[in-house]
């Protein structure tokens, strides 16, 4: 940037700012491949490849999604949990979801195997960002109900296990969110990639829930102020 001025400078860094901002936004909000969005930004005059665009997702969901858990507003103590399966190389991995009885997303976990051990560590997550529930109800999942079990007896809990399969109509639907996001990506070639895309599709499900404690009217401006 040699030889601009001080607002030539502050004025490019606006316009990248603002452009990774909604590129970011509208890759983790919208059913659109990141093709797709490469022409829709450069129909509004910001020129950036799709690889571009993915490097971003990549780069900042982490901090973002960290300084959203900050944010983030308490979740009730009835839970819905269950899981969903995730392409990535071909091959498939896991990610188990919660949601409360509201509908409000209580966490996520991308796993490589779907064990009693993974759902062990979504709990443990869970539990680290919300406290321990009164109940969960999950499907008819063997390896659930041992994570659960295993949870209790380590901490000295009585979270109480209920599988009725009308209760988890909730978490299965609201699974539509992220499979309508992921669908047009067509897989993942990392897992690493896949794990931070995913947490940015929810952190975005979840500001448009209305989970977040922060300023703005809408779903962008939020977005824009977690990034700012």
């Amino acid at each position: 940037m040699t030889g601009l001025s001080g607002v030539e400078v502050r004025q490019r860094y606006a316009t990248f700012l603002l452009s990774s901002t909604t590129s970011s936004y509208n890759s983790l909000s919208y059913k659109l491949s990141l093709r797709d969005l490469e022409e829709m930004m450069a129909g509004r005059g910001v020129h950036v490849d799709h690889s571009t665009i993915h490097r971003w997702v990549v780069r900042h969901t982490p901090e973002l999604e960290a300084e959203f858990r900050r944010r983030k507003k308490p979740v009730g103590e009835s839970w819905r949990w269950d899981e969903m399966a995730i392409k990535v190389k071909g091959k498939l991995k896991w990610l188990y979801r919660a949601v409360d009885s509201d509908g409000d997303t209580i966490d996520f976990l991308l796993t490589a195997r779907r064990d009693h051990k993974a759902a062990l560590r979504f709990l443990k997550k869970a539990v680290r960002q919300h406290g321990v529930p009164v109940k969960i109800n999950t499907d008819k999942s063997g390896a659930n109900a041992a994570g659960l079990e295993a949870f209790n007896d380590e901490y000295s809990t009585d979270v109480e296990l209920r599988q009725v399969k009308y209760l988890n109509n909730l978490i299965e639907q609201d699974h539509r969110r992220v499979r309508q996001r992921t669908r047009p990506m067509l897989g993942y070639k990392t897992f690493m990639s896949a794990a931070k895309t995913i947490a940015g599709i929810e952190m975005m499900a979840m500001i448009k829930k209305g989970q977040i404690d922060i300023q703005g009217s809408t779903p962008f401006e939020k977005f824009y102020a977690l990034a700012g």
